[in-house]
This record gives C-alpha cells, structure tokens and sequence, in this order.
C-alpha cells in the first residue's frame, strides 16, 4: 500500500501510526525496538530514522510505501509533538 506524507520525509515511528501498522506511539516504539521493523528490507532500531519518498518500510508481512507530498515541510502529528506549543492560542486568533 501507498501512504502519501505531506513533506518530503517522516520519522519512522510516525510513519508506523499514520499508515496503522501500529495502534499508538507506544506500540510503534515496542515494534521498532524488538527488531520487527524493516525499512527497504534492512531492520531499523532507532525510531527518529527518517524516511522518504519511495522508501518500503515492513512489518508482520505487510508493507508500506511512503509517497511524498513534496509540499517542503515534515509531517506534523500534534499528539506526539514536545513542545510548548498551544494549537488552540492559534486556532482563536
């Protein structure tokens, strides 16, 4: 399956919950660091790896492919955001 991200690359861990191939960070974490993750084929530790557009990331037989948006900025998942940043200042202005 194809999973299209809005930048040009995506962390690795938010990458496993955005095309659901994990059900929440935490699982996303035990995933990668139990060796259960590949990306094109090689096991990935680290959940900060970056991917990018046409890179195969596998878990449990199933795969994904990032497709990139292209639109130059990362992806942004504001649950898993650390930092002090108030969307909801933002949204009333």
């Amino acid at each position: 399956m194809n999973v299209e991200i809005s930048g040009d690359s995506i962390k690795l861990g938010q990458f496993l919950k955005l095309a659901n191939l994990a059900e929440s960070g935490g699982h996303a974490k035990e995933l990668i660091a139990s060796g259960e993750v590949a990306v094109n084929g090689e096991v990935v530790t680290s959940r900060g790896h970056s991917l990018v557009d046409a890179d195969t990331v596998t878990v449990a037989g199933t795969q994904a492919t990032v497709t990139s948006g292209g639109d130059g900025g990362d992806y942004f998942d504001e649950s898993t955001a650390n930092d002090d940043f108030d969307p909801e200042k933002w949204r009333n202005m």
